[in-house]
């Protein structure tokens, strides 16, 4: 099932299986497609939402009150149908609940809800956990959202760069078999922005933490075309694209982050988990501009 929103400006499509944006377009520049297209040859997928872990557990496992689990990449709320609960022109919310099959993997009561909300060329991305069970409910949440580079014929990807709200100096948190390995790099020095090439994810995904900027731009400098995100009182940041050749490039902003290598697996002891008291809600958001 595939839902649209609209309004004078842009055109979103949002699909029911995983709660995944799978195309933003502005109908004022040409029908222009921000989103990345999901080609299966490359990357199959346009922006999962990554619940109830973000990134890879090592031996894709994990410990909880002496029961061991098995749990892939990323979590399993991308593969899952969700269900509407209401739709507008401009406003979309979904919602996923605890079923048989997701508490074989992770043995929590939740609800999941994602909503998309349009105005004007900026779409707002909500999620709220709900704790529906009698004990503690312990999760991640994350957004992997992939955006066309290029954008426009006659460009290539080094016509792009990130750009900052304001000089940042950053280190980049090194993963290895996509498990933070401890070690660092330096990534930016007072820098406002960070030209793209794709060697500079040569090593896996540019992994930040606890910066201090809450925006991101994509921009071409040959068309000036712009994708900017706002995620204000994120910890965790990933930038991606899937290697040499590929047209598309990852702002994610994390409530988590990948597993160490060397963690003791327990679930709780996981470096970004949340911890939600039963009746208690997670609720945040951000929101993608497209110019």
């Amino acid at each position: 099932m595939t839902y649209t929103l609209e309004n004078e400006l842009c055109r979103v499509q949002v699909q029911a299986h995983g709660a995944e944006l799978s195309s933003f377009i502005r109908k004022d520049l040409d029908n222009l497609e921000y989103i990345w297209e999901a080609d299966p040859a490359v990357w199959g997928r346009h922006a999962p939402v990554l619940f109830p872990i973000v990134g890879r557990l090592p031996h894709d496992t994990y410990t909880h009150q002496g029961q061991q689990y098995r749990l892939t990449q990323h979590g399993f709320a991308r593969d899952q149908e969700f269900a509407l609960l209401r739709q507008t022109a401009a406003e979309l919310v979904l919602e996923l609940r605890a079923t048989d099959a997701t508490r074989a993997l992770f043995p929590f009561e939740f609800s999941l809800v994602v909503s998309y909300r349009l105005a004007g060329p900026q779409l707002t991305v909500g999620w709220e956990v709900h704790n529906l069970g009698t004990a503690e409910l312990l999760f991640s949440i994350g957004a992997h959202p992939a955006f066309r580079c290029p954008l426009q014929a006659g460009e290539v990807f080094e016509d792009y760069e990130f750009v900052f709200d304001h000089p940042v100096t950053a280190v980049q948190h090194l993963l290895k078999g996509g498990l933070l390995t401890g070690e660092t790099e330096p990534l930016l020095d007072q820098q406002t922005t960070l030209p793209l090439s794709y060697q500079l994810f040569e090593r896996d995904a540019l992994v930040l933490k606890h910066f201090d900027f809450t925006h991101v731009t994509l921009r071409s400098r040959r068309s000036g075309r712009t994708v900017r995100l706002r995620f204000d009182g994120f910890p965790y940041l990933g930038l991606w694209t899937k290697g040499e050749g590929a047209q598309f490039v990852c702002i994610e902003p994390w409530h988590g982050i990948a597993g160490s290598v060397g963690d003791t697996g327990e679930l709780a002891d996981k470096e970004g988990i949340l911890a939600l008291e039963p009746g208690q809600e997670f609720a945040t958001s951000y929101s993608i501009t497209v110019e």
